[in-house]
């Protein structure tokens, strides 16, 4: 069997997701998905990953890892590893599809049949636009009104975040992620935050609290956006809330100062979908900077890369997660691992993407029950894109052919 073409497939509606179909002489395809940086993505895919492929063995996984080496920025989660993280799921999703099996089973199986999800409090809307200067914001929230959705949670944490708790748990959701001190941040750079600031930033936990008391577990998210000692005084104000995780409280380049915030809070902190591949992850674990290690499959490096870095977190006696803000098929492989790794603890989970735009692009999704996820149990991912998806106006396709 040799690779034939790749494939990208970008929509104008969802400019932060580049999908890739690797071709095979076989009649195969697999699907592969990244996020961010779509354009600059696909034409890495096309000019760099293309020569290297096309005509290979789509079953030479780790070979094919290695030979798309980006050479510089060798552990960053840039464009080409981005690219390379796409291929990467694509083969697998190939070999499964070979096989008759589904990803997890390919992995060594299940060590547990569903996972655990907490929602991630975004509306369907939440960063739909391309990120200006490389970074969200909260201009990038889209909390129109006009333009809302089902489960327009990011509103609801802002302003309602006693009666979303209880809607969670109405659906057997038992933990939820939110961020209200991003705003704050954005006045003053990350550098302070005032006690009036700090105030109204911890209203949502107070209302939570109050309740639902502790059948909801808390996830605080920061988004890199804090230096050392503001993230420390949220952190300070926050504990007696018994949050679930910090996750990214500073930036990811000053592994040392995370550590020395771990060291002042009993709270884990959760890091870092900002990261990739193992070797920055074993400096993460070396420095005990991190008490849960999250990544993403679409851009930390794929699949193969994820096994890895989890083993490694494993190793460090650490639990892992998968992150998911992303795309339908990032949320199936990250349900595909959460079964397998024996060190997984929970899944991230988005219901307002899951019930709105999810299904436009994907045939299938992981089944969510009684705050589970149950992986799909069809050959590779279980899932294809939409055929529709090919026939919509906004569509940009692009082939390399061998």
């Amino acid at each position: 069997m040799r690779i034939t073409r790749l494939e990208t497939i970008q929509l104008e509606e969802f400019p932060n997701l580049t999908y890739l179909r690797i071709h095979t002489d076989e009649g195969l395809i697999g699907l592969g998905e990244t996020h961010n940086g779509a354009d600059a993505v696909a034409a890495w895919l096309h000019e760099s990953a293309a020569p290297c492929l096309l005509g290979g063995d789509p079953l030479q996984i780790e070979r094919h890892w290695q030979a798309l080496d980006p050479k510089i920025g060798f552990n960053s989660t840039g464009v080409e590893a981005r690219g390379r993280s796409a291929v990467d799921i694509a083969l697998w999703d190939i070999l499964g599809k070979l096989t008759g099996q589904p990803i997890y089973q390919l992995l060594g199986g299940a060590t547990r049949d569903r996972i655990r999800v907490y929602n991630t409090c975004a509306g369907h809307r939440y960063v739909r636009n391309v990120f200006k200067g490389g970074r969200q914001s909260v201009s990038d929230w889209n909390l129109d009104p006009e333009a809302a959705g089902p489960y327009e949670d990011l509103d609801a944490f802002l302003h309602r975040p006693d009666e979303l708790a209880q809607s969670l748990l109405d659906e057997g959701i038992g933990a939820m992620k939110i961020w209200p001190f991003d705003l704050y941040a954005e006045r003053s750079g990350g550098h302070s935050i005032s006690l009036e600031e700090l105030k109204q930033g911890l209203e949502p936990f107070r209302k939570i609290r109050a309740a639902v008391g502790d059948r909801m577990e808390i996830l605080v998210e920061l988004h890199s956006l804090w230096v050392l000692p503001a993230a420390q005084r949220i952190a300070a104000a926050l504990d007696d809330f018994q949050p679930f995780w910090y996750e990214d409280p500073i930036r990811m380049d000053d592994l040392g100062a995370l550590a020395c915030f771990a060291r002042a809070t009993r709270v884990p902190v959760a890091a870092s979908e900002n990261l990739g591949t193992r070797w920055s992850f074993r400096e993460l674990c070396e420095r005990r900077a991190a008490g849960v290690i999250i990544f993403d499959p679409s851009y930390a490096g794929g699949i193969s890369e994820a096994k890895k870095i989890a083993s490694l977190a494993e190793a460090h006696q650490l639990p892992a997660t998968c992150h998911d803000c992303t795309g339908p098929v990032n949320f199936t492989v990250d349900v595909h691992l959460g079964v397998n790794l024996t060190n997984a603890i929970i899944q991230e989970f988005v219901r307002a993407y899951y019930s709105s735009w999810y299904p436009q692009l994907v045939t299938e999704l992981p089944r969510i029950e009684d705050g589970h996820a149950h992986p799909l149990c069809g050959p590779g991912l279980g899932t294809e894109l939409q055929p529709e998806v090919l026939k919509r106006p906004d569509l940009i396709r692009r082939s390399s052919v061998l």
